[in-house]
């Protein structure tokens, strides 16, 4: 099961309000503009931002 579209289409970044790009391999919702990758647990993003991690070297080059 992945996420549904339509929650997708609504979802953004809970820190600035920006959209969201989901990696499905990594099962997270990543902003660039913040450069954080939120976790998908379960099919349920998780939009804390105490629970999301920074994003990488090579990812922040990958989502630009």
């Amino acid at each position: 099961m992945s996420l549904d579209h339509k929650l997708l289409a609504i979802l953004v970044c809970p820190i600035c309000k920006g959209e969201l790009i989901y990696n499905r391999e990594a099962k997270e919702l990543v902003c660039r503009a913040d450069r954080l990758a939120f976790p998908v647990k379960d099919d349920i993003p998780v939009m804390l931002s105490d629970e999301a991690r920074p994003l990488s070297e090579e990812e922040r080059e990958r989502y630009q």
